[in-house]
Parts: C-alpha cells; sequence; structure tokens
C-alpha cells in the first residue's frame, strides 16, 4: 500500500512538473505580448492565435520577427482593441514598428515608450488617448515616424521634440493641443510631413525656423488658432508641396517669398484674416494646382501673371475684397475646372477668354458688379456643371447656347437685369437640377418643354413679366421639389397635373392673375402653399385634409368662396393660415381651433365669416397674431383670454359684444383694433363702454386743418369710461358715477390703458358747468385735453378732446 502511493504521488508530480514547464515555455518576449493581450478586451477574435503553449511569438497574428526570431513589427490595425498601451515590452530589444492605429484604445502615452530604443515608426492614431504627449517620447533617436493624430491629446507639443532629428513623418492633428510650436522643430532637418491641424487651442506665430525644415513636403496648420503672419522663411521650403493653414487667425499679406516654393501644388490659406494683394510672384509657382485663398481680407486686382501657372484646377478667391475685372490671361488656364470669384467688387465684363477653358466644371461669379452680356458662346464650356452669376448688372439675353452644356446641373442668374425670353432648349437639360432666374426682367412664357427637363428639383423664376399659362406639362417632373412662379404675370389656371409633383414641398404663386379653383388635389408632399393674391374662385376642397405635411397656408386676396372644410384639422402640422380678403362665409369651423402646432398666424379678415368664436379656440395657446376683422362675428371675446402668447389681435368691424376680458394685453390694445363692435364695453370697476364705433379715416386735408385749428378742431371721442376712483375724487368735490361713452371720428394708436391711467386729479386743469377737463398725454408725446361733460347719469357724459 505505501509503495502504492508513493507512486502515484511519483506520477503527479511528474505531470505537475510537465505541465508547469509547458506553460512557460513560451520566451520572454511572448509572455510580455500575453501579458498585455491580458489586460485587453478585443472583440475580434485575431488575438487567439496568441498561444502561451507556443515558445515563440513569431507566428502569431499580427506579430513579425527577424531571422533570429526577435520581434521587429507588431501590426494590429482596426482590431476593435480596448485597453490600454502595452508599458511592458522592454523585452521586446528589437521592435522598431509598433502599429496601433484605428482601435479603441485610451488612457495615457506610458512614459516606457521612451524605453523603447529601437523604435522607428509609432502609429497610435485613430484612438481615444488622452493626456499629454511624454517627453520622454523625445528620447527615440532613431525615430522617423510618430502618427498619434484623432486622438484627445492635450498638453502642448515637447519642446524636445527637435532632439528626433531623423524624423521624418509627424501627425499630431485632430488632437486637443494647446499652446504653441516649438522652435525646436526647426531642427527636424529630415522632416516631410508636418501636419497638425484641428488643435483649435494651438496658437501662436508659426515660427520663423520653420524654413529650416528644407525637407518638408506637407505643411498642415489647418483649424488652429495659429496667428500673426505667414513667415517670410517660408520660401525656403523649395521642396514644399501642399501648405494648408485654412479657418485659422492668420494676418498680414502674403509674403512673396511665396514664389520660391517652386514645388508648390496646393495653397490653402482660406478662411483667416489675410490682408494686402495677391503677389504677382505667384506666377512663378507653374506646378500650382489649387489656389484657395476665399474669405479673407485680400484687395486689389487678380494679377494677370496668375495666367501662367498653367497647372491650376481650381482657383476660389471668393469673399475677399478684390476689384477690377478678370483678366482675360484667364483663358491661358486650359486645365481650369473650378473658377469661384463670388462676394467681392469685381466688376467688368465676363471675359470671352474664358471659354477657352473648356475643362471648367464650375463657375461661380455671384454678387458682384459684373456688367455687360453673358458671352453667347458660353456653351463651349460644356462640361459645366454649375454656373452661378446671380446678384451682378447682367444685361441681354439667357443665352440659348446653354442648351449645349450636356452636363450642366444647376444655373443661377438670379437678380440681374437679363431679358427677354428663357430659351425653350434649356429645359432639354436632362441632369437640369436648378434652375433659378428669379428678379430680372425676363418675359414671354414657359415653353412645354419643360417636362423634359426631368432631373429638376428646384424651379425660381419669381419676380418676372413672365406671362402665359403654367404648361401642363409641370407634372412630369416627379422629383420637383420647390417651385416659385410668384410676382409674374401668368393667367389661367393651376394646371391639375401639378399633383403629379409627388415630391413637391414648396409652391408659391402668389402675386400673377391666376383665376379658376383650386385643383382637388395637390402633392401630399406640399409644406408651403402660397397663391395670395390672384383670383381664384369656389370652394376650398374638402382633401384639403390630406395636405398632412402643410405648416404654412396662404390663400388670402382671392375670390374664393364658401365654408371653411372642417377636414382642415387634418392638417395637424399648420403654423401659419391666411384666409383673408375673400368671400368665405359662415361659422369657423371648432376643427381650426384643434390644429395644435398653429402657432404663428391666423387670418381670416375681410370675409363674410359669422357665428361665435369656437370655444375650441381656447387651445391655441400658442398663437402669435390673430386677425378676425371686417366679419360678421357675434357674441364675446372671453374664449380669447388664454391665448397668453398673442402679440396681435385685430377684431374690428364684427358684431362682438359684452365686456372685454380684463387682461394687461387687452387693455394696451389699440383702439383701431376694437373698433366698430357696437356691443362691446370695457368695465373693471373703473371704465366702461358701451359703443366703440370708430371712422376708418380722416383725409389730410381734415387732419391738416385739424393740426392749425387746435382749440377749434373737436374731435369727438366716444371713449366709454367709469368714473376713475372714486374715493379719491370725493372729498374734491369731483366724484361722478357715470357711464362714459366714447365715439372716435379718427383713426388712433393709443390704447385704452393710455387714457385710464391719466384720468386722475394730479391731471385735471379745470372744472366748471361744462364739466372736469384733463391733461392726457398718450405714447407719441401729444398732450390732450379731455373734457367730461354732463350731469344726467341717464344721458351719459360725452367726451371732447383738443389738442394743447
Amino acid at each position: 500500500m505505501p509503495s502504492t502511493l508513493n507512486t502515484l504521488f511519483f506520477l503527479i508530480s511528474i505531470t505537475f512538473l510537465f505541465f508547469h514547464h509547458h506553460c512557460y515555455s513560451i520566451d520572454e518576449q511572448g509572455q510580455a505580448l500575453l501579458t498585455w493581450k491580458n489586460s485587453l478586451n478585443a472583440t475580434k477574435p485575431a488575438l487567439k492565435s496568441w498561444d502561451s503553449s507556443d515558445t515563440t511569438p513569431c507566428n502569431w497574428f499580427g506579430v513579425h520577427c527577424n531571422s533570429n526570431g526577435d520581434v521587429v513589427e507588431i501590426s494590429l490595425k482596426s482590431m476593435e482593441l480596448q485597453g490600454s498601451l502595452p508599458s511592458n515590452f522592454q523585452s521586446l530589444k528589437s521592435l522598431k514598428t509598433l502599429i496601433l492605429s484605428s482601435n479603441n484604445l485610451s488612457g495615457v502615452i506610458p512614459k516606457e515608450f521612451g524605453d523603447y530604443n529601437e523604435l522607428n515608426f509609432i502609429d497610435l492614431s485613430g484612438n481615444f488617448l488622452t493626456g499629454e504627449i511624454p517627453m520622454e517620447i523625445c528620447k527615440l533617436k532613431k525615430l522617423k515616424a510618430l502618427a498619434m493624430d484623432s486622438n484627445y491629446l492635450g498638453g502642448k507639443i515637447p519642446s524636445m521634440m527637435g532632439n528626433l532629428s531623423g524624423l521624418v513623418y509627424l501627425t499630431l492633428y485632430d488632437n486637443q493641443l494647446n499652446g504653441e510650436i516649438p522652435k525646436s522643430i526647426g531642427e527636424l532637418k529630415m522632416l516631410q510631413v508636418f501636419r497638425v491641424g484641428g488643435n483649435k487651442d494651438l496658437n501662436g506665430e508659426l515660427p520663423l525656423e520653420i524654413g529650416n525644415c528644407t525637407s518638408l513636403l506637407m505643411l498642415g496648420l489647418a483649424e488652429t488658432s495659429i496667428t500673426g503672419n505667414l513667415p517670410s522663411s517660408i520660401g525656403m521650403l523649395k521642396r514644399v508641396q501642399t501648405i494648408a493653414i485654412y479657418t485659422s487667425l492668420l494676418s498680414g499679406s502674403i509674403p512673396e517669398e511665396i514664389s520660391n516654393c517652386s514645388e508648390l501644388q496646393n495653397l490653402y490659406l482660406y478662411q483667416n484674416s489675410i490682408s494686402g494683394s495677391i503677389p504677382r510672384g505667384i506666377g512663378q509657382l507653374n506646378k500650382l494646382q489649387s489656389l484657395l485663398l476665399w474669405q479673407n481680407s485680400l484687395v486689389g486686382a487678380i494679377p494677370d501673371e496668375l495666367g501662367t501657372c498653367s497647372e491650376l484646377t481650381v482657383v476660389d478667391l471668393s469673399e475677399n475684397l478684390l476689384t477690377g475685372s478678370i483678366p482675360r490671361s484667364i483663358g491661358k488656364l486650359l486645365k481650369l475646372q473650378e473658377l469661384q470669384l463670388s462676394v467681392n467688387q469685381l466688376s467688368g465684363t465676363i471675359p470671352s477668354e474664358i471659354l477657352n477653358c473648356s475643362e471648367l466644371i464650375n463657375l461661380e461669379i455671384v454678387n458682384n458688379a459684373f456688367s455687360g452680356e453673358i458671352p453667347v458662346d458660353i456653351g463651349k464650356l460644356n462640361s459645366l456643371t454649375i454656373f452661378f452669376a446671380w446678384q451682378n448688372k447682367l444685361t441681354g439675353n439667357v443665352p440659348d447656347s446653354l442648351s449645349q452644356c450636356k452636363d450642366l446641373q444647376a444655373l443661377d442668374l438670379s437678380y440681374n437685369s437679363l431679358s427677354g425670353s428663357i430659351p425653350k432648349d434649356i429645359f432639354g437639360l436632362k441632369n437640369l437640377t436648378k434652375l433659378l432666374l428669379l428678379a430680372n426682367d425676363l418675359s414671354g412664357f414657359i415653353p412645354p418643354e419643360i417636362g423634359n427637363c426631368t432631373s429638376l428639383y428646384r424651379l425660381r423664376l419669381n419676380g418676372n413679366r413672365l406671362a402665359g399659362t403654367i404648361p401642363s406639362e409641370i407634372g412630369n417632373l416627379k422629383g420637383l421639389n420647390f417651385v416659385d412662379l410668384s410676382e409674374n404675370r401668368f393667367v389661367g389656371g393651376i394646371p391639375l397635373s401639378i399633383s403629379g409633383c409627388r415630391n413637391l414641398e414648396f409652391l408659391d404663386l402668389h402675386s400673377n392673375g391666376l383665376a379658376g379653383s383650386l385643383p382637388d388635389t395637390l402633392p401630399t408632399s406640399l409644406q408651403y402653399v402660397d397663391i395670395s393674391d390672384n383670383s381664384l374662385t369656389g370652394q376650398l376642397s374638402h382633401s384639403i385634409g390630406s395636405l398632412s405635411e402643410l405648416n404654412k397656408l396662404n390663400l388670402g386676396k382671392n375670390r374664393l368662396s364658401g365654408q371653411i372644410p372642417t377636414e382642415i384639422s387634418s392638417c395637424s402640422k399648420l403654423q401659419l393660415v391666411n384666409l383673408g380678403d375673400n368671400g368665405f362665409f359662415g361659422e369657423i369651423p371648432k376643427e381650426l381651433g384643434q390644429i395644435p402646432a398653429l402657432e404663428i398666424s391666423l387670418n381670416l379678415s375681410w370675409n363674410r365669416f359669422s357665428g361665435k368664436i369656437p370655444s375650441e379656440f381656447s387651445g391655441l395657446t400658442k398663437l402669435a397674431i390673430l386677425d378676425l376683422s371686417h366679419n360678421k362675428f357675434s357674441g364675446k371675446l372671453d374664449v380669447l383670454t388664454s391665448l397668453q402668447n398673442l402679440v396681435s389681435l385685430n377684431v374690428s368691424f364684427n358684431d362682438f359684444s359684452g365686456e372685454l376680458p380684463n387682461s394687461s394685453f387687452f387693455r394696451k390694445l389699440p383702439l383701431c383694433d376694437l373698433e366698430s363692435n357696437k356691443g362691446l364695453y370695457i368695465s373693471n370697476g373703473v371704465v366702461s363702454s358701451s359703443d366703440l364705433e370708430h371712422s376708418r379715416h380722416v383725409g389730410p386735408a381734415v387732419k391738416l386743418v385739424m393740426s392749425i385749428l387746435i382749440s377749434a378742431s373737436v374731435i369727438l371721442v366716444l371713449l366709454a369710461i367709469y368714473a376713475l376712483i372714486r374715493a379719491r375724487f370725493f372729498n374734491n368735490g369731483l366724484m361722478e358715477d357715470y357711464t362714459w361713452e366714447v365715439t372716435l371720428y379718427q383713426k388712433l394708436d393709443f390704447s385704452i390703458n393710455d387714457i385710464v391711467h391719466n384720468l386722475t386729479s394730479s391731471n385735471v386743469i379745470g372744472t366748471g358747468s361744462s364739466g372736469v377737463v384733463y391733461r392726457v398725454t398718450i405714447p407719441n408725446g401729444e398732450s390732450w385735453q379731455l373734457r367730461k361733460c354732463g350731469h344726467q347719469k341717464s344721458m351719459g357724459p360725452s367726451l371732447l378732446k383738443s389738442r394743447l
């Protein structure tokens, strides 16, 4: 028995030793890698190959070794690794490349990175790293590439960065770095790429020493707070191909020395505060391809020398203060694809030489003072996709040759003085999505060929002298989203085919001569409809309820009649409704008061509505403007008391009656917004009115006579007021317990409160057999004399007013 136990113990010991040895058979390098792996959360199975049973990590995924079995590269890009960076790789003494980009690594960069002496390539970009860049990293004398962009690193760029004398590639962009660029950057003679843009708190001037980086190919400082002038030493960068310092705080002028950057291909200095003129030496940059200087404060003319930059493909000088004309040398830029000169003070004509730029795709000269005609042969630019020339002084016709620009997608020639008709062949452009010719002097008709322009998305022809009917072919434009034909001379009816524009959201036809009825079927996608100031007749169709996306409806100033259909409540997104100045009649449907979004304006004025205001109107608590004037409404106004958001209310010229709601809003209403409601009175224990009649207008001649004959011009104003502060006047023998009636014979803009607040004993200027006389000052500064006359309560006193 003891012999059996000894044998069993011996076997267990051997097994333990075997497994113990097997578990630790991996070399020191593998053990370091496994330790780091165990601290990570890897969602991808890539690291499953990192097995402790292996004797070497050289066959593991992402690990590469040299012929001696030493790990020289770890490349684990986009592996969704979560956790911290390794701080235990000192045993990987031959490690030269560490790529851990585009993962979910977080935390700080360990100071131990400075101990990985053989590293020459580090890529930690695209993670969630925080903290500062450790100074220890500047000990890596063999480092050639350091990529830490697209993280959350803060602090300053290490001042010792110049110690990395072999550095070729340095990208720190899109972090949260601050402070200035260290002058030691000038010691990096081998540096080719330096990108630190996207660090909004990086400030100070670009150091003069940057000129010492003579190997630099790419200089990127965009979207920072870099200030001051672009240093003249920039001219020492004879190999630089791209200078990108846009959306920053650069000021001063572009140094002439930039003309020495003979290899420069891309100059991006837009969205700064650069002033001065564009240096003429820029013409020496014969490899320049992109020149983006927009949104600065550049002055002077566009230099003729620009035409010698024969490789230019993009020129954007918009949003500056440039003057003069487009140089004719622009026609030498045969590779030019984009020319943007908008928002300057340029003048002159569009030079015909521009037609030599046969590869031009985008031409934008918006908001300048260009005059003359558009080159008649502009169609030679048959690669043109965008032509914007609005807000200039262009004259003449819209060139027929534009129809030759088969790739044209957007044409905007608005706000000029173009005349003639719209060339019908333009509507044959299958790729045209936007046609904007508004605010010109165009005449003629919209041709039926518009139906061929099947890609059209936005059509604005408003503010011209176009006439005729709206062609029914417009219904073929299934993608049409925005139509504005307002302020023209269109006649006839709205084509029924417009229902085929199933993506139409904006329809503006106001101020034309359109007649007939509103189509029963409109695109259900409509959000904005303005057909006001036309001659539409008939009733508002019950199908209005199908416009569930509608938020603004303006049908004012037409000849529509009938009742408001109850289906309008289905337009639950309506914010503005204008049915004013029509012939609608009957009662307001309660459903109109149940539209929760109605918050901008409701105008029902100048119709023949009758009945009471529905109680549901009390729910329109967001409504700002309500106009019910010039109808036959009756009943009380109490239902409007809860409309706390009202800023304007007009109920004049109706048959409203009863006590006016006693609220600050109603007390501040101008009397003209309450006039001609015979049964309406005001009573709060102080003042009452049984009659707020009001004349419409007083002629200018009468007003002049009244201003000259101050004491003789007596304007009979009946403003109904109860005796104010009865007890206060009792001791002075001024107690009055009368009902005041006021008749207004002139349009007045002061409110009830403006009168009531002035009827105090301190404003009494006389008494006598004719009554008490008050001095009242209204808001416009004028003073009026008000006399309360009469002594018989049953008759009610009158009020005489004259200007003091």
